[in-house]
């Protein structure tokens, strides 16, 4: 079985090389296709962003999730991670007459960690705070009232449970298919992005090309399909100036791999965020909480540890 996942890792490495000297030889193409820096600028500012839930965290990210982004979320087990994730399978699907997407999410679980009666739970605090916040025009809304329901919401995640790193390959080289298909996804999420590669892969220089050749995958589709990709990772321990400290896993070159990095933490009993990279906003942080509802502002909350289903 292991000879055989490190041949089809080999052939994925080969296919990738191959479509790198034919999209070199073939790069004229493209440059017909360029697009000026002030469409760029209109265009950034002109997308709606995936809230987060918690608006002290939106404000440190620019106004919540990115599309045509990568993002990724780290940080050590029971901080959140998951739940910032189901929350934003959720979020994206807010409709546009409320401020949302109005769109669809695809939820990539690696883990196992996914749990469809948590997802139900922050569904309904979801459309608790639409119609707190939009009472009159939720009256006047009968389309709207058939949207905002528990079920709906639950209907709009597509979700992958993945048991290998072959499996999580094969997914991803999927995903460009899927999407072309249902088009109404707004937000890949993965969940998380390293596990299997951490468990089950033994060369190094072979995991590198692999998760390279993934990223930018991901970060195409995510430009082409004008969607969100957040990745969720895992922690590990990195030895330096004589002693060990926690970083995100993969090391220093899969950093290079996203365009945004949110780190979550513990600062004593709050659960905190550390914006680490982003190309246009500056490092910032903010308390942010787990409720019943899901994730909200830490002063939403007067219990900071909040046991979930």
């Amino acid at each position: 079985v292991d000879l055989l996942l490190l041949i089809f890792s080999r052939l994925y490495i080969l296919d990738i090389t191959m479509n790198c000297n034919s999209t070199a030889s073939h790069s004229f193409k493209y440059v017909a296709g360029a697009q000026n820096a002030w469409d760029m600028l209109s265009e950034e500012q002109s997308q709606k962003h995936i809230t987060t839930g918690s608006g002290d965290l939106n404000g440190i990210l620019g106004g919540g999730i990115h599309c045509k982004e990568v993002t990724e979320i780290g940080g050590v087990p029971g901080i959140g991670k998951t739940q910032l994730g189901i929350q934003l399978a959720i979020n994206v699907q807010i409709p546009v007459d409320y401020g949302g997407l109005g769109g669809k999410a695809i939820y990539i679980d690696t883990e196992g960690s996914f749990m469809v009666e948590r997802v139900y739970q922050i569904a309904e605090g979801c459309i608790s705070d639409i119609m707190e916040y939009f009472p009159c025009h939720h009256d006047k809304s009968s389309s709207g009232q058939e949207n905002l329901q528990p079920e709906s919401f639950l209907a709009g995640i597509y979700y992958f449970r993945i048991c290998s790193y072959t499996e999580q390959i094969a997914v991803i080289n999927y995903l460009e298919k899927f999407l072309g298909e249902h088009k109404d996804v707004r937000i890949v999420i993965i969940d998380s992005v390293t596990f299997h590669f951490r468990q089950d892969f033994d060369d190094l220089a072979l995991r590198t090309r692999v998760l390279c050749g993934l990223s930018l995958k991901l970060m195409k589709l995510s430009k082409s399909y004008n969607l969100a990709v957040v990745l969720l990772n895992q922690v590990t321990t990195k030895f330096t100036e004589g002693s060990f400290q926690l970083t995100l896993a993969l090391g220093d070159s899969w950093s290079h791999s996203c365009t945004n990095r949110l780190i979550l933490y513990w600062k004593g009993n709050e659960r905190c965020a550390y914006l680490d990279k982003s190309p246009s906003l500056p490092v910032a942080s903010t308390p942010y909480a787990v409720t019943s509802k899901g994730v909200r502002d830490a002063g939403s909350s007067s219990c900071k540890r909040v046991r979930v289903m």
